[in-house]
C-alpha cells in the first residue's frame, strides 16, 4: 500500500473532524483542568488545539485538528524526510527552545529506527512472537509460557488457587528477570537464556505448589532501599493471512502535555520508562536496577507485548494491549485462554485478568463477579499472596484481538469491552 494512501484516512479525520465519545471527552477534561496544564506557560497551544471555546467536552461533540492535518500531509507527501527534516523539524526545535527543552534539528536528523528480529518461541505446538527489547513484553511472555508449559493447568479449574498461584508465581520471576536484565540491547547484554527452555525449567522447579515466594528472596543481590497505562494498541490481519500486532505510547496520557505550535501533535513523555533511581529499588515498584538506565541515544524499556502465535507458519492469533507493567500479563492470558484453555475469542476477553509484577509484592484480580470464590482468595492469602482486587471501574488491559480459523482462514476480530473500541472488517 502507497504510504499516501495509508494516511488519507488520519488526515481525513484530523482535517474534517471526528466525533468525540464519552471516554475521550473524560481524558479532555481532565487534562484540560489539571492544575499543570491550567497554571504552565508552556501548555497554552495544547488548551489552544484542544479546548472548547465554551464549556466541557461532551460525547457527540467535534474535534477538527487542522494543524495535524497539514503535519500528516506532508509526512504523506515526503515520507520520513516530512518529519524529521524541514518544516516540522524546525517546529519542533522550536518548542524545544521556548520549553527548554534538548531536542535539536540535528538530533532529529541524525535518529534512525531500529528494525530487530522478533522474540521466538514455542508453547504447545504454536509458534509466539513479540517484540524484542527495549521491548520487554516478548522476551517476558515467552519465558511465562515456557515455565508454565511445566503445569497443566487444564487439570484444574482456570481460577484455581492452584492455577493462580501458579500464573503469579511465574509472573514474579519473569518480571524480576525484567528488572535485572531488560533494557536497549545496543547497550545491555541481554541473556539469551532467559527464553530457553531449559531455563524454564529451573524457574518451574523453583515454584513451591503449596507457598508463594517473597519477591524480595528471588534477586537478593538487588538492595531493597511506574510505567503508565495510557498506550494504544491495534492488530490487524489481511486476506493474504499477513498480520501485524502494533502497540504504541506515549507514555503517560497526554505525554508531556505539549502540543508543538503549528504542528498539532502532543510530544511524549518516554524517558518515564527509563529507571529514574539509579541503585534504588524499593517494594513499591521503583526499579533502579543498571539495565535501563539513562543514556545518550539508549532506547528506554517499554512493556510492549504486541504478539502472534501461529500454527504451521499461518496466524491464530494476534494480541496485544496497553496498560502499563500490567500489558505482558494481559497478553500472556490471552494466549492462555486461546491455546491453553480452548476458549473462543470472546470469552477469552471477557475472562477476568490477574497481575503480579514482582514488586510491589501483590497479587491483582480483576473484578471477577464470583467466577474467583472468596475461598480461593483466602487459599491464595493463606499460601502467602498479598491479594487486593480491582474495582469494577478499574479494568486490566484493553486486548483487542484478532482469531484466525485454521480451516476456512475466516477472520474473528473483538475489541476488549475493557475499553473504547472497534472490530472492523473491510
Amino acid at each position: 500500500m502507497k504510504w499516501k494512501r495509508l494516511l488519507e484516512p488520519a488526515i481525513r479525520l484530523a482535517r474534517d473532524g471526528f466525533e468525540v465519545d464519552a471516554a475521550l471527552a473524560r481524558s479532555l477534561n481532565a487534562v484540560l483542568a489539571s492544575r499543570s496544564v491550567r497554571q504552565g506557560e508552556h501548555h497554552q497551544e495544547l488548551i489552544r488545539v484542544y479546548g472548547k471555546s465554551e464549556g466541557r467536552w461532551k460525547a457527540g461533540d467535534r474535534l477538527v485538528l487542522p494543524d495535524l492535518a497539514s503535519t500528516l500531509e506532508r509526512i504523506a507527501d515526503k515520507k520520513d524526510d516530512g518529519f524529521y527534516e524541514g518544516r516540522i523539524a524546525r517546529l519542533i526545535e522550536e518548542e524545544m527552545k521556548r520549553g527548554g527543552g534538548l531536542i535539536t534539528r540535528r538530533d532529529l536528523d541524525d535518529y534512525r529506527a531500529r528494525v530487530r528480529s522478533a522474540v521466538h518461541g514455542t508453547f504447545r505446538g504454536h509458534d509466539i512472537y513479540g517484540a524484542p527489547p527495549p521491548s520487554s513484553g516478548g522476551t517476558c511472555v515467552v519465558q511465562m509460557l515456557n515455565v508454565l508449559e511445566h503445569f497443566d493447568l487444564r487439570k484444574h479449574p482456570r481460577y484455581s488457587a492452584r492455577n493462580l498461584h501458579v500464573m503469579a508465581e511465574t509472573m514474579k520471576r519473569a518480571y524480576c528477570d525484567r528488572a535485572r536484565h531488560l533494557g536497549d540491547s545496543d547497550f545491555v547484554d541481554i541473556p539469551s537464556h532467559l527464553v530457553s527452555k531449559s531455563y524454564a525449567a529451573k524457574l518451574a522447579g523453583q515454584i513451591d505448589l503449596k507457598t508463594a515466594t517473597p519477591s524480595e528472596k528471588l534477586a537478593p543481590e538487588i538492595r531493597i532501599a511506574d510505567e503508565s497505562p495510557q498506550t494504544t494498541h491495534f492488530s490487524v490481519v489481511d486476506r493474504r493471512g499477513m498480520a501485524v500486532s502494533n502497540t504504541t505510547t506515549l507514555e503517560g496520557s497526554w505525554g508531556a502535555k505539549i502540543v508543538v505550535r503549528g504542528a498539532g501533535f502532543v510530544l511524549n513523555n518516554e524517558m518515564g520508562d527509563f529507571n529514574w533511581f539509579p541503585g534504588h529499588t524499593d517494594r513499591r515498584g521503583r526499579i533502579g536496577t543498571p539495565a535501563n538506565r539513562i543514556r545518550p541515544r539508549k532506547r528506554m524499556l517499554s512493556s510492549q507485548s504486541p504478539t502472534i502465535v501461529a500454527s504451521n507458519g499461518r496466524p491464530v492469533l494476534v494480541t496485544g494491549s496497553p496498560g502499563g507493567r500490567t500489558i505482558i500479563n494481559t497478553s500472556l492470558q490471552m494466549v492462555l485462554g486461546i491455546v491453553e484453555f480452548g476458549q473462543d475469542l470472546p470469552s477469552a476477553m471477557r475472562a477476568p485478568r490477574i497481575h503480579h509484577q514482582w514488586l510491589p509484592d501483590r497479587l491483582i484480580l480483576e473484578s471477577h463477579r464470583g467466577i474467583i470464590s472468596d475461598d480461593v482468595v483466602k487459599t491464595l492469602k493463606a499460601m502467602g499472596h498479598t491479594v487486593s482486587t480491582r474495582s469494577r471501574r478499574s479494568h486490566q488491559g484493553d486486548a483487542h484481538s484478532i482469531l484466525v480459523d485454521p480451516k476456512s482462514g475466516r477472520l474473528h476480530g473483538v475489541a476488549d469491552w475493557r475499553r473504547n473500541g472497534l472490530a472492523a472488517g473491510f
